[in-house]
């Protein structure tokens, strides 16, 4: 699984932790806030309640005092107090919530009501008869009353009960809560120890141990995906470096060998040719500078080639722009190497009309002429080796084929990386393994590609494919059969 994917979905869980949380603490805030508001109306009610009862008494005594007026008694007069009962019956009324509360809050109305009736109805009757049709009537207004004292009381309990109930679970939840989120950084401390912070100092520890010497070293390839990812991109690229340190080590190798059979072969032609032998007749003496001038351009293509390498690897290299026929290229390398190659075939491919090149002509004659080499020193004796040179849309593609040792499709994937060497050509002839891959680089250098196409036991065919020149991107003339050349014969 991947790191992003874990990290994702620890976070989606925190959050979602937190949010369950959050929704919580908001829906317990909503639910006390609405107990304490009905606890608070129950207190107001229980109040409202004890106050009405304190109305009526204070009334049907003013009443009672009126019947027995005293000289020294100043009452206020009954009016005022039965709108004061009034006025106390409204504020009573909106606080009653439940159907029951509301039902009795009616009846409490229509006794007081009933109540301030019957009083009016006696008013200054005998007290006897006052007491006797008004006294039960306002006794059952204040029971009432006391029963919604005692409803209104009993709601405050189950809501003070309530409020305690949900504290308990609040307290819980919130304590829950905490230690879920603190063993969940617990656990994520512990796995990122162990699964993120180990494989990333395992891989640090192999990069400096790879730095230090230690060649063979490699990071394991633990933990989520984009760490492995990152412990195998070491491990590859450590394993290219080591492979290519072998490489160069086999280069070096390489180089003194090649190196040296030149300087034998010199060292020995100039021993032959020394005047004061007897056997150096002029014959003879003559074969020697063949012989000399032959290894001397071997020795200068292999230098220009390890020069043409380094400048390529540090982007020095520089070519001289001019426009050139291909033709006259691949003419001039054909030429070079008749006399070299007496035992194959060479022949020469070419159009009627230019095939112009906005190029380098010494650098495309020296790629010419690494694949010219190349396909006559892997090729048997008596074998064809063929040059073409021809017009493809806004390209020209110029090919050397060859009936040699052929490559396999798994060393083509090497095959222009410097200093690598197939199989088969480490057995037929010896070399630098840098040819190719400067050839590829100059053929880039010009915008261009180089491709080969090859089987082992039936020869390669290699094709380089330049853009034209800007003089030469006319519609293409009418195409006529390629001529051949052959050596001795005619270039066309």
């Amino acid at each position: 699984m991947s790191l992003k994917a874990i990290l994702n979905a620890i976070l989606t869980l925190l959050g979602i932790i937190v949010l369950s949380a959050v929704s919580s603490l908001l829906l317990l805030t909503s639910y006390l806030h609405r107990v304490t508001s009905n606890l608070e109306n129950s207190v107001e009610g229980v109040r409202l309640a004890e106050r009405l009862e304190v109305e009526l008494l204070t009334h049907y005594r003013e009443g009672d005092m009126q019947l027995h007026p005293s000289a020294d008694t100043q009452s206020p007069p009954l009016r005022q107090l039965e709108a004061q009962l009034r006025a106390v019956l409204d504020e009573m009324e909106p606080l009653a919530i439940t159907a029951e509360e509301k039902a009795l809050m009616r009846e409490i109305r229509q006794q007081v009501n009933a109540y301030l009736v019957a009083y009016q109805r006696f008013n200054g009757a005998s007290p006897e008869r006052v007491a006797k049709e008004v006294a039960p009537l306002l006794d059952e207004a204040l029971a009432s009353l006391e029963e919604l004292v005692a409803f209104n009381v009993k709601e405050a309990h189950d809501a003070q009960k309530q409020a305690n109930r949900w504290d308990q679970i609040a307290n819980i939840g919130g304590s829950s809560v905490a230690g879920l989120l603190l063993v969940g950084m617990a656990t994520i401390l512990l796995w990122g120890r162990r699964a993120v912070l180990r494989p990333v100092m395992q891989v640090s520890q192999a990069m400096r141990g790879f730095g230090a010497g230690h060649k063979n070293i490699r990071a394991p390839e633990t933990g989520p995906s984009e760490l492995r990812e990152m412990a195998r991109t070491f491990n590859e690229m450590a394993s290219s470096l080591s492979r290519q340190q072998e490489d160069q080590l086999a280069f070096l190798a390489g180089v003194a060998h090649d190196l040296r059979n030149p300087l034998s072969a010199l060292k020995m032609s100039t021993a032959l040719a020394d005047p004061n032998r007897s056997d150096g007749s002029p014959e003879r003496i003559q074969k020697m500078l063949v012989l000399v001038r032959r290894q001397v351009a071997r020795l200068d293509r292999m230098v220009g080639d390890l020069l043409d390498s380094t400048r390529i690897e540090a982007g020095r290299l520089e070519l001289q722009l001019e426009e050139r026929d291909a033709r006259e290229l691949a003419h001039a390398v054909v030429e070079l190497y008749q006399a070299t190659g007496p035992n194959h075939e060479l022949t020469l491919s070419v159009p009627e009309s230019p095939v112009l090149l906005r190029c380098d002509g010494a650098r495309i004659e020296q790629v010419l002429n690494n694949l010219v080499s190349n396909a006559l020193k892997y090729s048997p004796a008596e074998t064809r080796v063929e040059v073409t040179v021809r017009q493809q849309g806004e390209e020209a593609l110029l090919s050397v084929a060859d009936q040699g040792i052929g490559i396999s499709a798994e060393e083509q994937h090497h095959l222009f990386t410097p200093f690598r060497r197939s199989a088969g050509a480490r057995q037929h002839a010896s070399g630098a393994g840098i040819g190719l891959s400067v050839a590829r680089r100059i053929v880039e250098a010009h915008g261009g590609l180089i491709e080969v196409d090859s089987q082992p036991g039936r020869g390669s065919v290699f094709r380089i494919r330049l853009p034209l020149a800007r003089a030469a991107q006319l519609p293409p003339p009418t195409p006529e059969p390629p001529r051949s050349w052959m050596p001795g014969g005619p270039v066309h």
